[in-house]
């Protein structure tokens, strides 16, 4: 018996030991997030979770921004970074290029159980357009090219009613979902492209909601098939211990620090949909983005 207990003693000891490793090599953890708005906007709604996470890990956490949505998709292929939020299409563009080398962890979840979000296509209200057929000959702006909402899955969606390259007079990328609803505003699109998770909570709500633009100037006129939310991501190389951690503190930030997890989801009282907590996600989630993002880059190749 005393030889069991030592056995057993000996086995936990070594697996705290383990667990306790990935502290030595990951003194600093840095996640990454996109250019869904300016930075100081993104900074401010993160900072609060990355409080947190020092708390919860033990370590020292810093936020990892960029201008643009590719610089956090190399940063994580570089091992520059650990985890990242990513967009459905842009996690679908870092699996790509790191050869899979990224995995998915978690991913959102609301208060009605919906794990998705929606793109549309915005206007100036005093234009009058109603749907897509009525931008024939003018501009469409896009948000990014790893975008989901911003490009991708509008993109290809647009595509099955009309021919993008030849049907608007032109289709530049604005850089981020703000700069392209902005631009909307101020007559330098006549459309743009960018996200919602309702009628009440998406990008341009929340410019309104910040007095960036006026409520009444902007409209949707189109609206995407539901988009599966975009996942948490860690590099795979990472030790499984430290996955493991952040992972269980992602999914209890709401539990832990509930203004933490409000200010990184954009919680709104009047929003009836709320996000709520989490799910755990894997790969196989995602391989109809990554199918996607192939057959748009076959129609680059061919235009």
């Amino acid at each position: 018996m005393k030889l069991l207990a030592t056995t057993a003693l000996v086995a936990l000891t070594a697996s705290a030991a383990v667990a306790a490793d990935w502290k030595e090599d990951y003194a600093v953890i840095k996640f990454g997030i996109l250019s869904g708005e300016n930075e100081k906007d993104r900074i401010a709604r993160y900072t609060p979770f990355e409080l947190y996470l020092e708390k919860e890990l033990g370590v020292e956490v810093e936020i990892f921004t960029a201008g643009n949505y590719d610089g956090v998709i190399q940063a994580i292929g570089a091992d520059q970074i650990e985890f990242a939020f990513f967009g459905s299409s842009s996690y679908a563009a870092a699996y790509t290029g790191t050869d899979g080398k990224v995995e998915p962890l978690v991913s959102r979840q609301r208060k009605d159980g919906s794990t998705g979000y929606y793109s549309v296509v915005v206007t100036r209200c005093a234009d009058g357009y109603k749907d897509i057929k009525d931008l024939e000959g003018k501009v469409l702006a896009f948000a990014d090219p790893d975008s989901t909402s911003g490009y991708a899955v509008p993109y290809f969606n647009i595509a099955k009613e009309v021919d993008p390259k030849t049907f608007f007079s032109a289709i530049p990328f604005s850089g981020s979902h703000e700069a392209g609803v902005a631009g909307v505003v101020q007559g330098t699109f006549d459309a743009a492209a960018t996200w919602q998770n309702n009628a009440v909570d998406g990008r341009w709500q929340r410019m309104i909601d910040k007095g960036m633009i006026e409520e009444g100037v902007v409209c949707p006129i189109w609206e995407s098939p539901e988009i599966t939310s975009g996942p948490f991501t860690a590099r795979a190389n990472l030790p499984q211990e430290l996955k493991d951690a952040v992972k269980e503190a992602v999914m209890t930030v709401q539990d832990k620090d509930l203004e933490a997890f409000r200010a990184m989801t954009g919680w709104k009282e009047e929003d009836p949909n709320p996000q709520t907590g989490w799910i755990e996600v894997n790969h196989e989630r995602y391989q109809w983005i990554v199918d996607m993002r192939a057959w748009l880059k076959r129609q680059r190749r061919s235009s």
